[in-house]
């Protein structure tokens, strides 16, 4: 699944945890973390094995059961210790729906669980994929398929129903900007 997939499965997972959880909207900075939980698998295998080749695939460490097992407990613990559970919770539910989304259709459909395999890495061996010579060759080769078109379709859904949860994090993304550009201002004169 692409970047924007997950983070739309998330939101969605998220948002309806929120409501049934809280009766409420997300919040903006659970809402932030999610989107790096969301995120957080990718943004360490794929580099260390497209770009560095020290995993043997882009699903392997942080695309592992085992790892999430130690991972998730600990940042939990250090958002209580923060006083924020609602951030570990966040970054718990953004983590677990990458791994579940990165199961592929047909694991599901067909019953194929050998796609699966990168679930349970090292001990199991990941299953082979196309070799990526970086990540931007990632990003060129990428084709439109059902599977990509039903991606964009739940990123539709998760954006109107971000938008009927008042956009919760927006604000906070627009006033970060704006610093920036004031800062740059500052230093150009």
């Amino acid at each position: 699944m692409w970047p924007w997939g997950h983070l739309a499965v998330a939101y969605l997972v998220y948002t309806v945890y929120c409501h049934h959880r809280t009766s409420r909207s997300p919040r903006v900075l659970p809402v932030v973390v999610l989107a790096i939980g969301s995120q957080f698998p990718d943004l360490i295998d794929k580099p260390f094995a497209w770009s560095l080749e020290i995993l043997p695939g882009g699903r392997t460490l942080t695309h592992s059961v085992f790892v999430a097992a130690l991972l998730l407990p600990v940042v939990y613990r250090v958002s209580l210790r923060l006083e924020r559970p609602a951030l570990g919770i966040a970054f718990a539910i953004g983590h677990v729906s990458h791994l579940v989304a990165d199961i592929p259709p047909s694991a599901i459909v067909v019953r194929d669980l050998s796609a699966t395999t990168f679930l349970f890495w090292p001990v199991l061996e990941p299953p082979a994929y196309e070799t990526v010579d970086g990540i931007l060759a990632g990003f060129l080769r990428y084709s439109m398929g059902w599977y990509e078109w039903a991606q964009f379709g739940l990123v539709l859904i998760a954006l109107v129903t971000w938008h009927h949860d008042g956009r919760p994090g927006l604000d906070y993304v627009r006033r970060g900007l704006e610093r920036a550009v004031r800062k740059n201002g500052a230093s150009d004169r």
